[in-house]
């Protein structure tokens, strides 16, 4: 038995919304990328206690590489469901951060779903519009696919019993996604109340990112908030556009969270060890209670990934991932970086009191 001394137990954290870092293949090479995206996983665990993530796309599919070795115990880990490359249109979103794939036509889309199929993906991630990130013709208020397009994409998944992770961001083509069969919609940085009806009636996750509209230095509220978004690096133009956005963004979040909408925490940012505690933050900065943010962050995550029998919550029978922190998180969310303790399968695997950390297999 383990002594908690006034500490307070919860699940293991969940960040379903996170990529690799950014880095072009032309200035690091693959096997060093890779290799860095597993070392920033396992920070996450130790250091901040999130034990599972879901991607929203990675080239040359090093989360699925990573996922194996997870999973084969080969290397002590967190849970990780894998995409793949995210897949959109010639001209489309992100284009820059190496993770896209583009494509074109029904065809290309279904060939596209296939690869990632055979090359062992848990979802699909396909980003249907634009972002708040990105060139000028990169918009979050325009689309990208054409409907043929679109319904090829859907179809196949559907026909392949294949969950979509839909990039949507704006009324139009979140309403279009819901109505194809998307499991979860990404961002949603604009909506309306029909999407909001539509959300609920086909009983569609959200996974709303605050960090990216709500994480600019004239926007930080506190000091993990301003380090982080100093040390971004945005140029002045994308942070006018995240300001921009950001009133919207959370007037959607709040209308979401009060209708009811099942929500997941994704940060959609890095370093991995800070993003989701960070978004912690912002979801109860924009109205959610320490309670909710904690349901979006361990129950939530592990439901959205499929695994919500086995992990999410602390019950009897479940697999015990667990964290332990100093400080109420009810009080105060930030208060679960006072990290102690990571439990994976009922295994201590951190203990910040001693500094002791498990080796691998």
């Amino acid at each position: 038995m383990t002594d908690l001394e006034g500490s307070f137990l919860l699940p293991g954290l969940w960040d379903v919304h996170i990529h690799p870092d950014y880095h072009p293949l032309s200035t690091m090479p693959l096997p060093d990328q890779t290799a860095l995206f597993g070392h920033r996983l396992r920070s996450a665990m130790f250091d901040s206690g999130i034990m599972g993530f879901r991607c929203a796309g990675s080239h040359n599919y090093m989360d699925v590489a990573w996922r194996n070795a997870f999973d084969s115990g080969q290397f002590v880990g967190p849970r990780l469901f894998a995409a793949g490359y995210f897949l959109t249109t010639t001209g489309g979103h992100f284009l820059t951060s190496g993770h896209a794939l583009e494509c074109d036509g029904p065809y290309g889309f279904v060939k596209a779903i296939r690869e990632g199929i055979k090359n062992g993906v848990d979802h699909i991630k396909l980003n249907l519009s634009g972002g708040i990130i990105g060139p000028k013709w990169d918009l979050h208020t325009q689309s990208f696919y054409l409907d043929e397009e679109l319904r090829a994409a859907f179809d196949i998944c559907k026909t392949r019993g294949f969950k979509i992770m839909a990039h949507a961001t704006h009324p139009g083509v979140v309403k279009e996604a819901i109505r194809l069969g998307a499991h979860s919609i990404e961002h949603g940085y604009i909506m309306d109340d029909e999407c909001i009806e539509l959300l609920l009636k086909h009983d569609v996750w959200l996974v709303p990112t605050l960090a990216i509209s709500q994480l600019t230095p004239s926007q930080a509220t506190n000091r993990w908030e301003s380090m982080f978004a100093t040390g971004r690096g945005w140029s002045h133009a994308l942070c006018c556009r995240a300001e921009a956005a950001a009133p919207v963004h959370a007037e959607w979040f709040q209308k979401a969270l009060k209708a009811g909408v099942k929500m997941a925490l994704g940060s959609d940012i890095r370093p991995l060890k800070d993003a989701a505690l960070l978004e912690m933050g912002l979801w109860t900065r924009n109205g959610a209670s320490p309670w909710q943010t904690l349901q979006a962050a361990t129950r939530h995550g592990a439901a959205i990934c499929g695994v919500g029998d086995e992990l999410g919550t602390i019950e009897v029978g479940k697999t015990a991932d667990m964290i332990v922190v100093k400080d109420d998180p009810l009080k105060d969310i930030n208060n679960v970086r006072t990290l102690e303790l990571v439990i994976k399968n009922g295994k201590i695997i951190s203990d910040k009191r001693t500094g002791d950390q498990v080796t691998d297999a």
